[in-house]
């Protein structure tokens, strides 16, 4: 017979894993939670989305849509990406266009998880300046973006900008 493990959430450490250091805790109020729907659609195939609300094929082979970790990346460079528009705008400097390149090495082993994140965002606007594009996006990656804070912590994410055709 084997056994069987179960991994439960530790209330000393929030939740961290044995060792690491405690995640921070969560607020008793805030955002409703992500809920999602996914249903096989044959191979590895799956309609993802929110229940009643759109949806988009994850495909494990990349073949008619994007894979699970593409989708996870693109999370990561869009979530990013709106927070950036987000500050700029509210600078009275708004964005007239963004493009996020992401690139995410992986892990040779198994699982092949994510071994760090490059994302270099193309920004397009009239009056942003330098250094207020990469204090959004420093906000954007180090402190607003949701889907960042749900990374393991060891997944480094770095950036770089082009700011209106100049690297």
């Amino acid at each position: 017979m084997s056994e069987s493990t179960t991994e439960t959430w530790n209330a000393e450490t929030n939740g961290a894993a044995p060792g690491a250091p405690a995640a921070p805790a969560a607020p008793t109020a805030g955002k409703p939670p992500a809920r999602v729907h996914v249903t096989w659609q044959g191979e590895g195939r799956f309609e993802a989305g929110r229940p009643g609300g759109p949806t988009q094929i994850i495909d494990s082979s990349a073949k008619t849509g994007p894979s699970p970790v593409d989708t996870l990346v693109s999370a990561l460079a869009s979530c990013t990406a709106v927070d950036v528009v987000d500050i700029l705008a509210k600078r009275r400097t708004p964005v007239e266009a963004l493009t996020v390149d992401a690139t995410a090495p992986r892990f040779a082993g198994v699982p092949a998880r994510l071994t760090d994140v490059e994302l270099v965002y193309h920004i397009r606007g009239a009056g942003i300046e330098r250094v207020h594009a990469e204090r959004a996006i420093e906000l954007a990656v180090t402190k607003y973006c949701s889907v960042r804070d749900s990374l393991r912590a060891d997944v480094p994410v770095t950036w770089r900008l082009e700011l209106n055709g100049e690297g």
